[in-house]
């Protein structure tokens, strides 16, 4: 209960540090990291943005449908 309590001031920033330290993300949430692999793969297969080869790259969601991106 006081790990779910204090994570929740932390993600409020109710906390006494500093507040450009106060939300350090969640582990695997590296949001370049992504985007840059993301990048990779539209150079690599020409994809366009606004297209639905695009879209489906973007925001599938393989881990709840199964669906691939590409």
């Amino acid at each position: 209960m006081i790990d779910s309590i204090a994570e929740l001031k932390l993600l409020a920033g109710v906390t006494n540090r500093p507040q450009w330290t106060v939300y350090e993300g969640y582990p695997g949430s590296n949001i370049s990291v992504t985007g840059t692999e993301k990048a990779k793969l539209m150079r690599k297969h020409k994809i366009e943005p606004g297209t639905e080869a695009w879209f489906r790259l973007w925001f599938s969601k393989p881990y709840l449908t199964g669906e691939r991106p590409i």
